[in-house]
């Protein structure tokens, strides 16, 4: 019997070239609304009986998805509380609220917000489908099953139809574009990704088996979800093997190390948030894990690209976000600008911060284990958080070149006054190379000075953000001067040569100094005493560091810029000034050719280069020619 033909409420026909416009690139999640169009029917009809207002049996409530291939159709069948006819005139045909058109014209390039205010995620459906039918009976005895079928433009026809059962059936005819969702395989995929905890039981066929050479169907239902995924459960239930067996079914198919340590979210007001974040072991490499946290509306999958909805750093971490909270179906710029989602994303990060400070207070031996794997995440949570930066000043740690571990508080108390200098700066020494900086380490440790470790991929920009956080405080490598100028307690002694001794003796040095790629040299003079290193190499604090920073940020031009370093002369040292007083008066030109061919000069330049890793190539067999011609 045809109850009647008509058109879709909405007055507009351009909702299904919108709607096609959008789904697109990401026609795949007709599956998700379809699927959870089914679990909410069925949830309602348990909220019916549970409250005494359905006195009939519910029997089997598992939503069921088949595939013809014949048919080339794909069904979703659930026994959820079905519609009257006047119930899918309300919620099929009546798309349009009063404001549609107006909405329409307004994010006409911006579809996905249209599918989240409207509700629309039905029509979803006929991105990949030429025809679509609901064939539904109410749980009201009285109402007569209907049967609804449109062709995606705005006509449907709607009549009354026999079934026997109540609940709904979704029949997408599939059309010849998208015949890959009559594939068994896809669709198990697409169930596993976006349905794999949903609350309701999700049927897909049958479970199979090997047996005699090949994959048989058993008698068993293929049930593709748990019904109860574990962040949905009292955290004082859980083992510690619980939660490393759901970050292994998080991620089954990937060869991840397991994680340190995991936070259970279970948050009510004001506003509902649960799930388990993991904190896995970071190297080096940040976008190495990134989208490993995948995002949830009630149990529903919504991205695994959550980037601008929690806090950049966040991101490195693993898990589980579910929040009813979070629009299912909404453009991420509705998302990043959602006054919920902000408070969703400073409620983690408050509590990653609570659970780092708790471990470093609580276990500090286990938390200073750790340290590697977490330090990448607590500097790039301070270099792109500030909520977070305060916090972490409690926790993060400084490790010197002992391997010892100090809070910035810590390690102030250590170094005391004997690293300040005369403007009252506390300088904190550092190397980022032990090996390659070896002798200036040991220059320092000699003098009483401690030297830090800083290595990491992030510390050039974490030093630079210490820094301005912290008053009087400076990050200075070990060779950056020499060990009597990194830290400045008094006036610098005064060098005693003229403009014109200064001016050939720098001369002479450059004339002998190999050619190094991508690296420039300038001559300084310094009175370090008769005991003091001849002849150093040093490289420039500021411009090294804008140069290492630049290479990070992949900035050319700076990239591109060469090494500035620093040959500094000591002249005070006996053969500096015997050399210099060889050579009072004689021509500067003169002097320069003729220091080309001055050993001793060579030999003091080549040690100091070999010292600071520099003596490279035919340089250094050169250097290792003459010595061997000296014994």
């Amino acid at each position: 019997m045809m109850i009647r033909k008509g058109e879709i409420g909405v007055s507009t026909s351009n909702i299904f070239p919108i709607i096609k416009k959008f789904l697109y690139s990401d026609h795949e999640i007709f599956v998700r609304e379809i699927v959870s169009n089914a679990v909410d029917a069925t949830q309602k009809m348990k909220t019916l009986a549970d409250v005494g207002d359905y006195q009939g049996e519910l029997g089997d409530l598992n939503i069921r998805i088949a595939i013809d291939k014949e048919k080339k159709t794909l069904t979703i069948s659930d026994r959820g509380i079905g519609m009257t006819a006047e119930e899918v005139d309300k919620y099929i045909n009546q798309i349009a609220l009063s404001s549609a058109n107006d909405f329409l014209d307004q994010y006409k390039e911006n579809a996905n917000a249209i599918i989240g205010h409207f509700g629309l995620g039905f029509y979803s459906s006929f991105m990949v489908s030429k025809r679509v039918e609901i064939i539904t009976k109410s749980y009201r005895d009285e109402a007569p099953a209907v049967k609804w079928a449109c062709d995606g433009s705005p006509e449907f026809t709607m009549e009354e139809v026999e079934k026997t059962d109540r609940g709904t059936d979704i029949v997408l005819h599939i059309d010849e574009e998208h015949e890959e969702y009559l594939e068994e395989a896809k669709i198990e995929a697409l169930l596993n990704k976006y349905c794999k905890f949903l609350p309701v039981p999700i049927v897909f066929g049958k479970k199979k088996e090997w047996n005699e050479g090949k994959m048989v169907e058993t008698g068993e239902d293929n049930v593709i979800n748990h019904t109860e995924p574990l962040w949905k459960k009292q955290p004082a239930t859980l083992k510690d093997e619980d939660y490393l067996q759901f970050y292994r079914d998080l991620y089954p198919h990937s060869f991840m190390e397991e994680p340190m340590f995991w936070i259970h979210l279970n948050v009510d007001y004001p506003f509902h948030l649960t799930g388990i974040l993991y904190f896995p072991k970071i190297k080096s490499n940040l976008d190495l894990q990134r989208d490993k946290i995948q995002l949830y509306c009630n149990q529903v999958f919504v991205t695994d690209s959550v980037e601008g909805i929690v806090p950049e750093f966040l991101t490195l971490l693993h898990g589980v976000i579910d929040s009813p909270d979070i629009p299912l179906n909404v453009s991420r710029s509705y998302l990043q600008s959602d006054n919920n989602v902000k408070k969703i994303s400073n409620h983690i990060t408050k509590k990653v911060a609570d659970k780092l400070e708790e471990l470093f207070k609580k276990e500090r031996t286990l938390y200073e284990e750790k340290w590697e794997s977490l330090k990448l995440f607590v500097e790039y949570g301070m270099l792109t958080e500030e909520r977070f930066v305060e916090r972490a000043m409690k926790f993060a740690l400084l490790k010197n070149s002992e391997g010892d571990y100090f809070t910035l508080e810590e390690y102030k108390t250590l170094v005391g006054t004997s690293q300040e200098n005369k403007e009252g700066e506390l300088v904190f020494l550092y190397t980022d190379n032990p090996e390659e900086q070896h002798a200036p380490v040991s220059a320092a440790k000699e003098k009483g000075y401690d030297v830090l470790l800083m290595d990491g991929q992030l510390d050039v920009h974490w030093m630079g953000l210490l820094e301005r956080k912290r008053e009087k405080t400076r990050f200075v490598r070990v060779d950056s001067d020499t060990v009597e100028h990194l830290i400045e307690k008094g006036e610098k002694a005064k060098v005693e040569l003229t403009d014109e001794q200064q001016e050939t003796l720098g001369e002479a040095v450059k004339a002998v100094l190999p050619s190094i790629e991508k690296t420039e040299f300038s001559v300084e003079f310094k009175a370090l005493g008769e005991q003091g290193i001849p002849v150093q190499i040093t490289r420039n604090e500021f411009s090294r560091r804008m140069k290492e920073m630049a290479a990070m940020q992949q900035m050319a031009f700076y990239g591109e810029m060469p090494h500035m370093c620093q040959v500094v002369l000591n002249v005070d040292d006996p053969r500096l000034k015997a050399w210099i007083a060889e050579n009072e008066n004689v021509a500067k030109e003169e002097v320069v050719e003729k220091a080309k061919n001055d050993d001793r000069l060579k030999q003091m330049i080549d040690l100091a280069l070999l010292s600071s890793g520099m003596l490279k190539g035919e340089a250094l067999s050169d250097f290792v020619k003459r010595n061997f011609e000296t014994i």
